[in-house]
């Protein structure tokens, strides 16, 4: 079983230069950068580093996985934030997981002894709101549906039709914004009763850059995503 560690960037400089030498490269079987154009020198010190790197033509973190997919080689992807709210330490742990037979691995930041240090009022309420709501819903246990640091099989994204645009095309059209993929991932893989565990994974503050939330836009589409959920697609 293969790894594929997927890294996507934006204005991530800092991070990439105090995170990434903390990352064993006996921890992956490929690393990938996916880039949505930064302009800090992301993109130049990858580059410089050798680091295989996509620079993505359409914004938005759902087309930054779907430009970077032609690319993955491994069988797993495990999704990485180098901004500093995923802890590198952990890789090892989820990649020990999903070897186990599990077909994703979250790194929660909820679970018991795990905490968000990077949360506000208003990021905790929202994450713990549509993980309960996800679990009501759709039958899950998760303590993070929404997080990005987790790693699954790269079938479940065309057996789950992550991959096409009409999955998400209503929220997008109603919100005007462009959503990624964790939410649907997790509640479609509940909806197939899917072999899914958490790990508890600390999230530390941010490492430099600045945070690209569209909180009320991205609230509201992905809400109508949950409740969208109940009624379509088995």
């Amino acid at each position: 079983m293969k790894i594929t560690l997927l890294i996507p960037t934006l204005n991530e400089i800092d991070g990439m230069k105090s995170i990434m030498p903390k990352v064993k490269p006996e921890w992956y079987d490929q690393l990938l950068i996916v880039d949505g154009q930064s302009s800090d020198g992301t993109i130049e010190f990858c580059r410089a580093q050798g680091w295989p790197i996509v620079v993505q033509q359409k914004k938005g973190m759902r087309h930054a996985y779907m430009e970077a997919l032609p690319h993955v080689t491994g069988d797993v992807i495990l999704t990485f934030s180098p901004d500093g709210n995923s802890i590198p330490e952990l890789i090892p742990d989820c990649v020990a997981k999903i070897k186990e037979g599990y077909d994703m691995v979250i790194v929660s930041r909820y679970a018991q002894g795990a905490k968000s240090y990077d949360d506000d009022l208003i990021t905790g309420f929202g994450n713990k709101l549509f993980t309960t709501m996800i679990n009501l819903l759709h039958g899950a246990h998760y303590t993070d549906a929404m997080v990005i640091y987790r790693a699954y099989k790269k079938s479940l994204i065309a057996d789950l039709d992550l991959d096409k645009d009409t999955s998400y095309d209503i929220e997008e059209r109603l919100f005007h914004t462009t959503i990624s993929w964790e939410p649907l991932l997790s509640i479609r893989a509940a909806k197939r009763r899917l072999k899914v565990v958490d790990i508890p994974g600390d999230e530390p503050k941010r490492d430099g850059g600045e945070r690209k939330l569209q909180v009320l836009k991205w609230g509201a589409a992905y809400m109508f995503e949950v409740f969208r959920e109940v009624f379509i697609w088995k």
